[in-house]
Formats: structure tokens, C-alpha cells, sequence
């Protein structure tokens, strides 16, 4: 499928890469862009051959600056009722993916474009990368998930301090204070996400489907609900080919061929 605002690749197999393609305005989220990402979201993962998906911005000089300012300005609070619960839906779906969902964040990842990276699994951010929430500045909070989603990465105060100033975080204080896992040169960027989304595709593609079930569903259960759900998926996977040729291969010391069933 064509998009006017993204592009989606296939650099890899089973690797996907999905651009915000609107470099003219900082890649910024307005509502046709918020309806292309649900095609493209809902699209990936109608594939049975996606194993990774990796989300970034065209151009080098952001990810995606915020949400479209200009499109915002005159909203009722009807309206902006409505664009929140899209842009919302957007981040839910984007974290609802089976498959690992790796941001790439070169330059301003700030607002609505912080939020969309914090919706991705983790973040890969270059030296120039650059997050922040800075809605307060405009008179509002932020809209698309960013409160929650900051907190739940960085901790309350942390994201208190920074939903409440407005304060930009460059890369180096990103990878400290756990908003990135990875900071890498600018052009080095692209080829480290390939490397990453390269290694997960080799794996078993259900083992790594319900572990990030797993790992997610956790966040919200108690230790022993947590374990009791991750016995449930590693029984299960001992009813699949993929389990049966894994460890056949590491017996006879090969590579194995996974085929997701």
C-alpha cells in the first residue's frame, strides 16, 4: 500500500521499517498522518511474515517534532477530545503489535513524537537525538499517552519534573535516565536497527511473540500472577514445530529454521 505521509520498507526479511515521511514539517502528527500509521499499524500486523518492525523520521533533522500545532490551534475541546482518543488509539495499537517494535530516533522526538517513540518497545536514539514533552509550553498536557507512558519508563518524579518544565532531554541523559537503550552516531543510526531487528528475526518468531506478551502483560500483575502466565507460555511452546526444531538444531550444533508454527 502507497501512503502520502509514510513510507513502509521491507529492508530485510521479515524486518520492516515504517518513515514518517513529512520532513517539510518536522514529520509533525496530523490527523491524515494519524490515519495512515493506523493502515500501516494495522497492516503489519495482519503479516504473517513480519518479525520486527522499526519506526523512524525522514530527514536528519527529526523523528517526528510533536503533533501539528497549526492543525491544533483552533480546536474546541470537543475536537480535541476526538484527536487525543485517535492519537491514542495510534500509540495502543503500535504497542498491541506481537512483534518487537524498535524506535530510531535521530534529532527532535518531542510531544506527540516522544509519545509515539515511548509506544514502540524500546528506542535506539543517535547523538543528536533530542525528547521532551513540552505541551505546558502551549497551555496544554500532553494528549497521545505521554504522561503515562514517560512515567512508567523514567519513573513519577522523573516524569513529573519533565511533563511539568517542559525540559528537553538530549541523548546522553536519555540512555541515563532509561527513555533510550542505545545511543549511537547518526549514521550509524539505521544499520544498528537493522543489526537488532537482523538478530530478533532469526529467532523463533512465537517464542518471541509470547515473550513480549509476556513481558508486557506482567507490568500489570502481581509477581506470582507474572510467573504463573510465563508457565503458561513456555508449556505452550513445547506444542510447536519451532520448539521441536530449536533445540533439534542446538543438538546437532546448526542453524535453526524457524517457520512460526
Amino acid at each position: 500500500m502507497s501512503y502520502e505521509n509514510l513510507l513502509l520498507e521491507q529492508p530485510a526479511p521479515g524486518v520492516l521499517c515504517l518513515t514518517v515521511n513529512r520532513p517539510k514539517a518536522l514529520n509533525a502528527l496530523n490527523a491524515a498522518t494519524l490515519a495512515e500509521l493506523t493502515q500501516a499499524i494495522n497492516g503489519v500486523a495482519a503479516d504473517p511474515a513480519a518479525r520486527v518492525l522499526l519506526i523512524t523520521g525522514a530527514g536528519d533533522k527529526a523523528f517526528v517534532a510533536g503533533a501539528d500545532i497549526a492543525a491544533m490551534r483552533e480546536m474546541t475541546e470537543a475536537q480535541a477530545r476526538t484527536f487525543s482518543q485517535t492519537g491514542m488509539a495510534v500509540m495502543h495499537a503500535l504497542e498491541a503489535l506481537p512483534l518487537p517494535v524498535i524506535a530510531l530516533v535521530n534529532g527532535y522526538a518531542l510531544g506527540g513524537g516522544c509519545e509515539l517513540a515511548m509506544a514502540c518497545d524500546w528506542i535506539i536514539a543517535s547523538e543528536r537525538a533530542v525528547f521532551g514533552q513540552p505541551e505546558v509550553n502551549l497551555g496544554i498536557p500532553p494528549g497521545f499517552g505521554g504522561t503515562q507512558r514517560l512515567l512508567r519508563r523514567v519513573g513519577t518524579a522523573r516524569a513529573l519534573e519533565l511533563v511539568t518544565t517542559g525540559r528537553q532531554v538530549k541523548a546522553d541523559e536519555a540512555l541515563r535516565i532509561g527513555l533510550a537503550t542505545q545511543v549511537v552516531a547518526p549514521e550509524a543510526l539505521m544499520a544498528c536497527g537493522l543489526s537488532v531487528a537482523g538478530t530478533i528475526a532469526a529467532k523463533g518468531p512465537l517464542a518471541v511473540r509470547d515473550a513480549k506478551r509476556a513481558v508486557q502483560q506482567g507490568q500489570s500483575l502481581s509477581l506470582a500472577e507474572g510467573c504463573a502466565l510465563e508457565t503458561e507460555v513456555f508449556a505452550a511452546a513445547f506444542g510447536t514445530a519451532d520448539q521441536r526444531e530449536g533445540m533439534a538444531a542446538f543438538l546437532a550444533k546448526r542453524t535453526p529454521q524457524f517457520h512460526g508454527r
